[in-house]
């Protein structure tokens, strides 16, 4: 009997389904370094961590928002047309979850970063640090997906 089988696998339609919805919740960094190479202005990244945290590297443009602080009178200057993709440090720390939660029960559409901070040192994507959130590089050496 196969380990892999004695669940059986989802039709191809509940498969899709699923898959589609998962990727409305999630992004990798891959994805999100192009979007912000080409300077996308539908997306807004949101460093949940705390202040020093942020100060000691970052993604470059991220806004420092600590997801400890988001409530509705900390968020009433953000821009509910935007798409908010909330990070932290990465698949052991959930402050990304906390502050997309947060945000999402506040009305903002919003996305994770997979893998977080960690996953956009370890493929090679521009960061900034100190407290102001930096801007793209101009010339940055191409990262490469291996997807």
């Amino acid at each position: 009997m196969s380990f892999v089988l004695g669940h059986p696998a989802a039709s191809a339609e509940q498969s899709c389904a699923y898959l589609q919805q998962k990727l409305s919740y999630y992004t990798d960094a891959w994805d999100l370094a192009e979007d912000l190479a080409q300077a996308e202005s539908a997306i807004v990244v949101i460093d949940a961590r705390s202040p020093e945290a942020y100060a000691a590297g970052h993604i470059c443009g991220a806004q420092s928002f600590p997801h400890r602080s988001i409530n509705a009178q900390s968020t009433a200057g953000l821009d509910r047309q935007k798409v908010y993709i909330t990070y932290c440090d990465g698949i052991g720390c959930n402050g990304s979850t906390k502050a997309a939660l947060k945000l999402a029960e506040l009305g903002f559409q919003v996305k994770e970063l997979i893998g977080g901070l960690d996953f956009w040192k370890r493929d090679g994507h521009p960061m900034a640090w100190g407290t102001a959130a930096g801007a793209w590089p101009q010339q940055t050496s191409a990262a490469r997906c291996g997807c």
